[in-house]
């Protein structure tokens, strides 16, 4: 159980191919062909984003695709160093050459971009994210490709709360509930049976309280029993901070989300963590299936703390850091909600290919052809 717990934390994916194949569904029908998913597509996400900057009082921005590697602004993703950017020279004729990173995420150059746009407390911004993360299993929910809506807004010292995560949450859980509603209007054949529409309401849970709930089952499987046996959407929180058991829910990089404030839960116990996931039931696949990772962040107290903790102080000599330690860049709560994972969803597709194009292997194409799944090239 140590060792499945340990191989939990990080790495996203089935891991094999054979297991993909058994888990994807037999009895596959698209509600919509191809060109109906494009258009549905289109209008969904035009409904999520416009939704999304009413709800969270955001504007839209541009956002890059290449930083350069002395910035600091490029994301790891998990702090165990197993999933690094693609790095590349850039600059024909420059000694020495720039030293470009391909983002995996924009979560760290936001919070600078807010600076960049003059945010004042309560605005911030969206945006149309890109990323390539080429250390992920490719399966069923994880491509190479990531498109994200990145956003990011200016938050006061006193609203570093779980009140203020909560509310947050709710507001973008009515985005989501109701993008569902709105394209199951446009697209009627959306409304299957088969396929319980999204709850109302999610659920919040703690992260040390689903691990009391099921002590001896590794990460994901509890998540999968909680959301097929109690709620089809919760939002877990206090991702990173270690548990009673020992190990962190999952691991979470140590310099933007806060994972390491003291927090008491709503019946007064002592807990830790101002950042969590978005997780629901997916009645097409039969799986858990994440949407979104959010928090407040870190200010230059826990930046320090959760990079000692994480033994990477050095990252404290990079110009983002120096900006929180420095008090150069406002205090923030953001996050990305993914794309594709998004309509994946909402338009009742088993595979992430089904909305994006991105490259795939060919033993998980011939799965997929075989299961009726067309996944775009």
């Amino acid at each position: 159980m140590t060792t499945a717990k340990q191989a939990d934390l990080a790495g996203p994916g089935i891991s094999t191919y054979p297991e993909i194949e058994k888990i994807l569904p037999d009895d596959y029908r698209p509600l919509l062909d191809a060109k109906q998913t494009q258009h549905a597509l289109h209008a969904v996400k035009r409904y999520i984003e416009d939704h999304l900057c009413k709800e969270l009082n955001l504007f839209h921005v541009e956002v890059p695709l290449i930083v350069s590697r002395e910035s600091g602004v490029n994301d790891y993703l998990d702090r165990d160093g197993s999933r690094t950017p693609i790095e590349f020279p850039c600059g024909l004729g420059i000694q020495p050459r720039l030293n470009g990173q391909v983002v995996q995420a924009a979560t760290k150059w936001k919070r600078l971009a807010l600076r960049e746009f003059d945010c004042k407390v309560g605005e911030g911004i969206c945006t149309d994210m890109r990323a390539v993360r080429k250390d992920y299993f490719l399966d069923h929910d994880h491509s190479a490709y990531v498109d994200q809506w990145d956003w990011e807004k200016v938050i006061t010292a006193e609203q570093r709360t779980l009140s203020t995560l909560k509310d947050t949450v709710r507001r973008i859980w009515k985005v989501i509930k109701g993008a569902e509603t709105f394209i199951h209007a446009e697209f009627p054949q959306l409304r299957d049976p088969r396929f319980p529409a999204l709850p109302d309401e999610l659920t919040f849970i703690h992260a040390e309280d689903l691990l009391a709930m099921y002590p001896d089952l590794p990460r994901k499987q509890r998540e999968t029993r909680v959301l097929s046996e109690k709620h089809a959407a919760v939002f877990i929180i206090g991702i990173g901070w270690v548990l009673k058991d020992g190990y962190p829910h999952e691991m979470r990089a140590a310099d933007y989300d806060d994972w390491v404030t003291p927090t008491v839960s709503d019946d007064g116990r002592p807990m830790h963590g101002l950042n969590g996931d978005i997780l629901v039931w997916n009645p097409v696949t039969k799986r858990r299936h994440e949407l979104t990772s959010m928090g407040v962040r870190v200010t230059k107290e826990t930046l320090k703390q959760q990079l000692e903790l994480s033994n990477q102080l050095d990252f404290l000599k990079l110009p983002y850091h120096q900006a929180i330690l420095n008090d150069r860049i406002p205090l923030s709560i953001g996050g990305g909600i993914g794309q594709s994972r998004t309509t994946m969803l909402l338009l009742r597709k088993a595979h992430l290919g089904e909305v994006s194009v991105t490259m795939w292997p060919d033993e998980l194409k011939r799965i997929c052809a075989k299961k009726n799944i067309h996944v775009l090239d």
